[in-house]
């Protein structure tokens, strides 16, 4: 399980050290394009076709109904319920906190300007399933999306090849409010709540990780008139320690990380050769009792380590990379990551695991991959509104701010805007 070690890297290398495996949705592009075009043409025909060819399940109904979310609920244990309660509670705190007042601004006297947030009429959510039904995922989407006002929210998640989706999926649905789950995965159900079927209701947005396919599938999408939560691709976390970090912990990290795909990638970022010397034997010890280590051999061999003694250099590393996931095991963590910039979101302290925000902190796990945090933020509330911008001009606030919309709107050659203007301001002076 070989971990590339790098010491003291010139600033040229870099982009070689930081490179992510390369996922390439261009060789998916066609298929994905028929699959897309079948469900919109053909509609629930095509979806369970392909539920039947790609989940090997022959599907009656596409709904999930109520007496099936109510056997889930029967179904699981509660201390998991109880679990699932603390996170939700958790991250409805976190997300409420985000929510802004609206506030009218006089911006010259007669001239009053104001936004007012409004939730996306109807959104959905794509929760893979399969051999690792991520649950979370519906508490991080269907939790934001109800805070936000979000008139309807649909869900969609593949079944089992018995026709059942994991009990734990269906009761986060009820607990946190998802109006209609249906039993679709990959790129049909993106292109069910795309383009709408006799069955699934078209959204105004999509929300939530998948693989490869799903990846293509909404960008593909977003081309015609749907929006998505951002770009994505494999996972990833960036770990800056120094020497009094504990390589018991940095280990789980870099593994808990590399369980998530083949093309997931960690980095330890330190100055400790000590600690950079100790972690690939602490990485192999703990990894012989993972059940998943066939996968996490995989993203290992994308995995580094950077020794960087220059503290600077470190924080520009960090930059440069723009992790979705930053851990900083430092005793100073707050104070050092007052310096990052770029990153989708940062785990302060020895104790403060990436875990944590993928379950139950109260921030969100969906997050700005592959250099994305650069420019895009994780998924918050105003994921899931739009901002609408209001305006009132009096007759005397037009009269003075009048003349400036005149005098730009002939420098730029466009009298219809001016005579807009023109035509109240003479109403006025009658």
């Amino acid at each position: 399980m070989a971990v590339k070690v790098y010491t003291n890297p010139r600033r040229e290398a870099w982009s070689e050290i930081l490179s992510r495996p390369r996922v390439d949705l261009s060789a998916l592009s066609r298929s994905v394009t028929d699959i897309l075009e079948a469900v919109r043409t053909e509609g629930d025909e095509a979806l369970k076709r392909y539920e039947r060819q790609f989940d090997g399940v022959e599907l009656d109904a596409l709904p999930v109904s109520s007496a099936e979310i109510e056997a889930a609920a029967a179904a699981l244990p509660n201390e998991l319920k109880s679990a699932i309660a603390q996170a939700i509670a958790n991250i409805r705190k976190f997300h409420a906190s985000q929510a802004i007042e609206s506030h009218r601004v006089e911006t010259s006297p007669g001239v009053w300007c104001w936004q007012k947030a409004v939730g996306i009429e109807r959104v959905g959510l794509y929760v893979p399933g399969g051999t690792a039904p991520l649950f979370s995922t519906v508490l991080m989407l269907a939790v934001p999306a109800r805070l936000a006002g979000c008139r309807e929210v649909v869900m969609c998640t593949p079944p089992g090849r018995d026709g059942t989706v994991a009990p734990a999926i269906l009761y986060a649905a009820r607990e946190t409010g998802v109006d209609r789950i249906f039993k679709l995965g990959g790129v049909q159900a993106i292109g069910a709540m795309a383009f709408g079927t006799a069955s699934v209701p078209a959204v105004g947005k999509i929300f939530g990780p998948g693989n490869r396919y799903v990846m293509a599938a909404k960008q593909q999408v977003q081309t015609r008139g749907v929006a998505i939560d951002m770009p994505a691709g494999p996972s990833e976390v960036m770990i800056v320690a120094d020497a009094g970090a504990d390589p018991r912990f940095l280990a789980a990290d870099f593994l808990s990380q590399a369980e998530h795909g083949p093309d997931s990638q960690s980095i330890l970022v330190t100055a400790s050769r000590e600690l950079a010397d100790r972690l690939p034997a602490e990485i192999e010890r703990q990894a012989t009792c993972l059940p998943r280590r066939e996968l996490v051999e995989q993203s290992l061999s994308h995995s580094s380590i950077v020794c960087l003694d220059d503290e600077a250099e470190q924080l520009a590393l960090v930059n440069a990379y723009a992790p979705e996931h930053l851990i900083v095991h430092r005793a100073d963590a707050e104070a050092w990551a007052e310096g990052v910039v770029n990153a989708g979101s940062v785990f302060l302290g020895y104790y403060t695991p990436e875990s944590a925000g993928d379950y139950a902190s109260g921030t969100n796990h969906t997050l700005p991959t592959s250099g994305y945090a650069r420019a895009y933020s994780g998924v918050n509330l105003d994921s899931f509104t739009r901002k609408i911008t209001f305006q009132h001009i009096s007759p005397e606030g037009l009269k003075n701010l009048g003349p400036v919309i005149e005098t730009m709107a002939s420098a730029e050659q466009l009298d219809a805007h001016r005579r807009a203007v023109a035509v109240r301001l003479q109403n006025l002076d009658k």
